[in-house]
């Protein structure tokens, strides 16, 4: 198996993710026209109340296990290392199978609690149906956490990267076949057909989990888990608290991010509600905000969970060698691939939001959807900063830091979302507005929080990075007057398919090229990836390297 360097694990993570985030745009296509607007919003609900006992049941376990495989890796502790993996396999069994028994039974007390006194669209029969049929992929996906954690722990990449694609492709089979079976053969319900959509994300984690296995055992030597290390003087009882004290940290930052979404999930159905606004609207809203907008965004997210997967086990290293230098490099370059990255993405995404709703879910109510898409993408940007910051406060043990931070994100959200959303009514404004002002301005206090914590107690500086973020301004602005000056001359028929594909393509190319360019000749990608990688790069894209080397 291969070992990757830091940027190098960071580029094969993230390229993975973004393919898995691409394939899970792509599919909402055909998926959203099969089911419709109800069948979304049924969809959605199941989601995203299945998201947050997942991440309950296995968020925190495979980066903990990471970041212990890499600690005792490093410290050439073999024995305690495989037994953490053991102690971790048993920790997620009993996890794992009490979150599914609590989703499946009270699945009708959620469906409640989501609906609250919506009439009109679907029932809390509906709901609890295909929350049961979600729940059984609580079953599988905790179990390749881990393994994945324990290849990460390695600083191999590759084969959990890999997974992650077999995982989603399996899934989104289930999901398209499943649902064109259920609907257009065998004529059952939506309802029938949404909760075999949402069964697919057990198949995808089980044929991952074969994936991962199959290659763990061809290399069990490699990775020491061939019976024949010799015995640590750690024992089962530390391991178990490390794995405890490491994994409860990640476990809240994840589940907060779920809550986030959850809390505006029913917050904006129970605001609207209140307003008056019909059913169809309110479950329309709810579930773009909630799922749907997010399905796009997560190209914009697949930056920092790639990042994120390197970057925990290399802070890890540096922290434990206690080269601070190195922990404040590694730190700030996160920083500034994340806004080198996103800032044009966001910026170009918000721009083209119109057209890029109608790619993905046609022309019914394009003008909320747009402008819902328009707004949440700049979330998508906090969201990363927020997910690079809360990531490195774990692997330098700051837990006490975590929960600070995210509570006080979480409780600014919670605070703020009926009060800007009533605000942003009163301004004649959608009052779903006011729902992601709120999840930025959480995300951006949790990241304050910790910048400041970081600069107070380990003297971090950003300068560098407050700098690249000074730089960035000028080229963005350039991307952005050019492809509103295509705009403006481009004709395209936003409610024709086809013209919106190529008006996005056409857009997209030229806002990347003139981006690029202009980052180039300023150096700025030299000083974020290096000279010696950015090279490599390019000399694999012959046609980028005339362009960028032209005089």
């Amino acid at each position: 198996m291969k070992r990757s360097s830091f940027i190098e694990g960071t580029v094969i993570a993230t390229v993975a993710i973004v393919i898995t985030k691409i394939l899970g745009m792509l599919y909402v296509i055909p998926f959203y026209a099969m089911i419709g607007i109800q069948g979304s919003a049924l969809y959605a609900y199941a989601y995203n109340i299945y998201v947050i006992f997942l991440d309950i049941s296995s968020a925190g376990l495979p980066v903990a296990i990471s970041k212990i495989i890499k600690e005792y890796n490093t410290l050439g502790m073999m024995d305690a290392k495989v037994r953490a993996y053991e102690v971790g396999k048993k920790i997620i069994t009993f996890i794992s199978v009490a979150a599914f028994i609590i989703l499946f039974i009270f699945a009708k007390e959620l469906a409640t609690l989501i609906l609250g006194e919506l009439q009109g669209g679907n029932t809390i029969e509906d709901v609890t149906f295909v929350i049961r049929c979600v729940s059984f992929a609580i079953l599988v996906i905790p179990f390749l956490s881990v393994s994945k954690g324990y290849l990460q722990g390695h600083n191999i990449i590759n084969v959990s990267s890999i997974s992650q694609v077999i995982e989603q492709v399996v899934r989104i089979g289930v999901i398209l076949g499943g649902s064109f079976l259920a609907l257009n053969i065998f004529h059952l319900s939506l309802t029938t057909s949404v909760g075999i959509a949402v069964f697919g994300a057990f198949a995808g984690g089980l044929a991952a989990i074969f994936y991962i296995l199959i290659n763990m055992h061809k290399n069990k030597k490699e990775l020491s888990l061939d019976g024949k290390t010799k015995k640590d003087a750690i024992t089962n009882q530390e391991i178990l608290k490390k794995i405890a004290s490491y994994a409860i940290p990640f476990i809240i930052i994840d589940v907060s991010v779920s809550v986030y979404n959850f809390v505006d999930m029913v917050f904006i159905s129970r605001t609207m509600t209140y307003l008056g606004f019909d059913a169809m609207t309110t479950e329309f809203i709810t579930s773009s905000v909630a799922t749907w907008s997010g399905k796009i965004s997560m190209i914009v997210n697949a930056i920092a969970m790639g990042l994120s997967v390197s970057l925990i086990p290399n802070i890890v290293e540096a922290f434990t060698l206690k080269k601070w230098d190195l922990v404040e490099k590694r730190f700030n370059k996160a920083l500034q691939i994340i806004l080198i990255s996103c800032i044009p993405m966001v910026i170009g995404i918000s721009f083209l939001a119109k057209p890029i709703w109608s790619i993905f879910y046609g022309t019914d109510a394009i003008d909320l959807g747009g402008l819902v898409l328009s707004v949440s993408i700049f979330s998508a940007l906090f969201f990363n900063l927020y997910m690079i910051t809360s990531s490195t406060l774990q692997s330098l043990n700051k837990f006490k830091a975590v929960y600070l931070t995210t509570l006080l994100g979480y409780a600014t959200n919670a605070i703020l979302d009926i009060p800007l959303m009533l605000l942003c009514y009163g301004l004649h404004l959608e009052p779903f507005i006011g729902a992601i002002l709120a999840s930025i301005l959480g995300y951006s206090v949790s990241v304050l929080t910790t910048l400041y914590i970081l600069r107070k107690e380990h003297h971090i500086k950003y300068k560098e990075t407050m700098e690249l973020f000074g730089k960035l301004i000028f080229p963005t602005l350039i991307m952005t007057i050019v492809i509103y000056i295509v705009h403006l001359f481009y004709p395209y028929n936003v409610y024709s398919k086809p013209s919106s594909i190529i008006y996005v393509a056409v857009i997209a190319i030229i806002g990347a090229l003139v981006y690029l360019v202009i980052t180039y000749k300023q150096k700025i990608l030299e000083n974020v990836f290096g000279r010696a990688y950015l090279n490599r790069l390019i000399n694999k894209i012959p046609f980028c390297k005339k362009i960028l080397f032209r005089k």
